[in-house]
């Protein structure tokens, strides 16, 4: 399937959303690693931001405390949750999972 072809205000409105939403998601990112912001608000807050609802569950585990690709990719496969899962496509158990190691202080 080809892409469509845009105009010039269509291109430089596509973009604008793009860079907005690495802005957003680098942010989130730096918020995590301070301890700013905890996993529960992460996750709560990905149902109304399409920007963090298409984020990779792995880049929110890297940008944790203490973890790095490696402690992520480990708890990941633990939890059975797919590389590619992004926030929005996480499930009921795989999300109180996470929750569940992050709370109890891991």
């Amino acid at each position: 399937m080809a892409l469509p072809e845009l105009d010039p205000e269509a291109r430089a409105a596509a973009l604008a959303k793009a860079a907005e939403a690495r802005r957003i998601r680098a942010e989130l990112k730096q918020m995590l690693k301070s301890g700013e912001v905890t996993l529960r608000q992460v996750l709560d807050s990905s149902g109304d931001s399409d920007a963090l609802a298409k984020m990779r569950v792995m880049e929110v585990l890297s940008a944790m405390p203490a973890y790095g690709p490696i402690k992520a990719r480990r708890l990941m496969e633990e939890l059975d949750i797919a590389s590619t899962r992004r926030l929005r496509g996480l499930g009921p158990r795989q999300r109180e999972a996470l929750l569940a190691t992050f709370e109890s202080g891991s």
